[in-house]
């Protein structure tokens, strides 16, 4: 350890400050911010990234990196971090930064009325100058880092990993799919159609009960709370984590299953270890790392046929009505239904990849200049065509459904699928190692699974790359035949 060193970690927990500082304006944009301050707020934004990013790329930055030096596993993965955070950030000017937030801020404001009225027009020019710049940062950071546009931004989201390396993944689930859909709805067919459970469905009833069973999980509302917003999402910090859902009263699912995946995100972020707050190897291990803990805990766990037992108990004693609508089955039948639909937050996990898949080939062509935002409508639902067999019937279920282009999310898509396929890995392990996983879950109890991944991914923060995580807790690299395994066993009877 050198000086050098500490005058490092010292100005990364400034700059993890600043992004703080940023989160909770995003958070505040989504769930709490009038209209009228969307402009003030873009400035806001503008100036906290500028600021960072002064502090990231100072002339002693270079200079205390080149003669820095770390003795210890962390302390050395936190200075390589460190290494790579100051590459990328050195490869932009603050006024591309600055311009990216002042834009992204714009147009995410501007979609959400595009998406009420379902107006992709409305949005379009903001979409333009959003698709402008990151083009823009993508070629800048191509040159510095010796990655394809597309792959420096996806970089940004999970490092390690590529689109050469997502290609061959995603068209291997494309072909999976072409199969399993027309058998899996065929197999659903021949049962019994789904009784649905008795609305309306009180928003404080749901509140409460949303609350509650993110509790079961292990989330902790000292550090926490919960609120609405157009786009369910986790943001904020480790010790004060903020989510949002949105609630409808004819469907209590909407909210509820939103929450429990959000809270698998916030979950992550409180066991991440404590020690290396504000440091780079302090964080998360990336995005695809961050969704397969929210997908272990909605899809893997919470959809189970242990927790739905427990789950329609506690429905029943929220809303009351006939007991045999909260029986296993009935909600097996419900909310592990296979179904080809347009809105990707709402579909069911074998047809999810599908909308992922489309995000990622769409968004890829964008960076490249292969398509253009006039013509994403068009290449959307030609697309969306091609994958599920069904057209969008308007922009606001089509192009207009998601906010994270709109935001300036681009190499995020892929993180989706990818953090599915690594859930069922990691289920796997965790089942194998902790056999009572099952047999808590049917009495409503997440500790035994909460434990395991506490130690194997939380506390390991991103002292691992994605790959090396998946190694380290599962004993292998990312196998998606864990993933389709699961899908066969839950979907085809297999």
């Amino acid at each position: 350890m050198n000086a050098a060193y500490d005058r490092l970690k010292a100005r990364a927990a400034r700059i993890a400050t600043l992004g703080e500082a940023q989160a909770m304006l995003h958070w505040d944009a989504s769930a709490m911010m009038p209209p009228g301050g969307a402009a003030a707020r873009g400035e806001q934004l503008a100036t906290l990234a500028g600021l960072a990013h002064e502090l990231a790329t100072a002339p002693e930055v270079a200079e205390d990196l080149a003669v820095a030096e770390a003795e210890g596993e962390w302390d050395r993965a936190n200075l390589e971090l460190m290494r790579r955070a100051h590459r990328r950030s050195a490869a932009l000017p603050t006024a591309l930064v600055e311009a990216m937030a002042r834009a992204n801020s714009a147009c995410e404001s501007t979609w959400r009325e595009a998406k009420a009225r379902s107006d992709f027009a409305l949005v379009r020019p903001a979409l333009e100058e959003v698709v402008r710049l990151q083009r823009e940062m993508a070629r800048a950071l191509s040159a510095a880092l010796g990655l394809s546009p597309y792959d420096a931004l996806m970089e940004g989201y999970q490092r390690g990993v590529t689109a050469a390396e997502v290609e061959p993944v995603f068209a291997a689930y494309e072909a999976f799919l072409r199969e399993a859909l027309p058998r899996a709805e065929a197999i659903q067919a021949r049962r019994p159609a789904p009784r649905p459970l008795p609305g309306p469905f009180p928003v404080d009833k749901q509140r409460l009960l949303c609350r509650r069973m993110s509790e079961r999980v292990g989330l902790d509302y000292g550090h926490a709370r919960l609120d609405e917003s157009l786009h369910p999402f986790c943001g904020g910090t480790p010790t004060d984590v903020r989510l949002t859902t949105f609630y409808a009263e004819d469907d209590v699912a909407k909210a509820l299953m939103g929450v429990l995946h959000e809270t698998g995100h916030a979950q992550y972020e409180r066991g991440l270890p404590a020690a290396w707050a504000r440091q780079p190897v302090g964080d998360a291990a990336g995005m695809a790392a961050h969704e397969s803990q929210s997908l272990i805990v909605e899809m893997q766990a919470c959809r189970s046929d242990g927790f739905l037992s427990f789950l329609g108990r506690e429905l029943r004693a929220s809303f009351g009505g006939d007991p045999a609508l909260y029986a296993t089955e009935n909600l097996v039948a419900l909310w592990r239904r296979v179904e080809r639909g347009h809105i990707r937050v709402d579909a069911d996990e074998l047809t999810y990849p599908a909308h992922v898949i489309l995000r990622f080939r769409l968004e890829r062509a964008m960076i490249e200049g292969a398509l253009e935002v006039a013509d994403l409508p068009a290449a959307w639902n030609e697309g969306f065509s091609a994958l599920l067999g069904i057209v969008p019937p308007d922009d606001a279920r089509g192009c207009l459904q998601d906010i994270h282009w709109h935001d300036g999310a681009f190499g995020y898509f892929p993180s989706y699928t990818l953090g599915a396929m690594a859930a069922a890995q990691l289920m796997q392990a965790a089942r194998r190692e902790v056999p009572e996983i099952d047999d808590a879950l049917a009495q409503g109890e997440m500790l035994p699974l909460m434990a395991w991944l506490r130690e194997k991914v939380h506390a390991q923060g991103s002292r691992l790359g994605f790959q090396d995580l998946l190694r380290h807790a599962t004993g292998k690299l990312l196998d998606p035949e864990d993933f389709m395994g699961h899908l066969r066993r839950r979907y085809l009877n297999v």
